[in-house]
């Protein structure tokens, strides 16, 4: 398969591999104004401490501040304690590292249920739930809930689908994104307006070639401020 047909392929193979448990449908205004969720201003490195070693991830409050919040919001809580990574997609080509799924952390979770889970807040003992959020360059403030299409989307998008980007995984619904997260093994712009980047690996990347489904992250935990 030449990389041109691999490319349609995965677009459609990405739609059935990020899969989770869809929200209902959304409803007013979308964003940081209107969301529970606590969004970022400027950016804040985290770490992966995984069964194959060590990745650090800077999340980017200022192209992405809901999404990337979300996240930190997660690792402050220890929801990524323990979850597997799920799904592993190499062949042909590189493509992705997906986990998080809360739902992998459990014992009594069969791996073959794994990738549609959500977390789940305790606050109301329902899953917690963002909308897709994308930002143009050109463009003050993201945009929130609506894929953007075009073929010059990866170039006009402030963070795309470059090897090592951290995205979230989502359902066919574009604001059902909860805490699943995949890391592009290549670059891949036939996701770009489609799913939300909100961070990059910047040390880890050789770790994250390494991981193999199965392997788990062991814990998850806030580094500081990128200065």
């Amino acid at each position: 398969m030449n990389r041109s047909a691999w490319r349609l392929a995965a677009t459609g193979l990405l739609a059935l591999l990020l899969t989770a448990c869809a929200p209902p449908a959304a409803q007013g205004d979308l964003g940081c104004g209107h969301s529970s969720v606590p969004c970022l201003q400027g950016k804040m490195r985290v770490a992966l401490i995984t069964s194959k070693g060590r990745v650090l991830i800077d999340l980017d409050g200022t192209a992405a501040p809901l999404t990337a919040g979300n996240v930190l919001d997660l690792v402050r809580r220890g929801a990524y304690t323990g979850t597997a990574f799920h799904r592993v997609v190499r062949e042909p080509q590189p493509f992705v590292v997906q986990g998080g799924d809360p739902l992998s952390a459990q014992a009594s979770v069969p791996a073959t249920n794994w990738g549609q889970g959500s977390w789940i807040d305790p606050a109301t003992n329902a899953p917690r739930f963002i909308p897709l959020e994308l930002k143009r360059k050109n463009e003050g403030r993201p945009r929130y809930g609506t894929v953007l299409e075009g073929p010059r989307i990866s170039s006009e998008l402030a963070l795309p689908h470059h090897r090592g980007a951290v995205a979230m995984a989502r359902s066919q619904d574009p604001n059902s994104a909860s805490a699943q997260f995949y890391v592009a093994l290549a670059d891949l712009p036939e996701l770009d307006g489609r799913y939300a980047v909100f961070g990059t690996v910047v040390e880890g990347m050789p770790v994250i070639d390494a991981i193999r489904q199965g392997d788990r992250i062991i814990k998850a935990e806030v580094v500081g401020p990128v200065r």
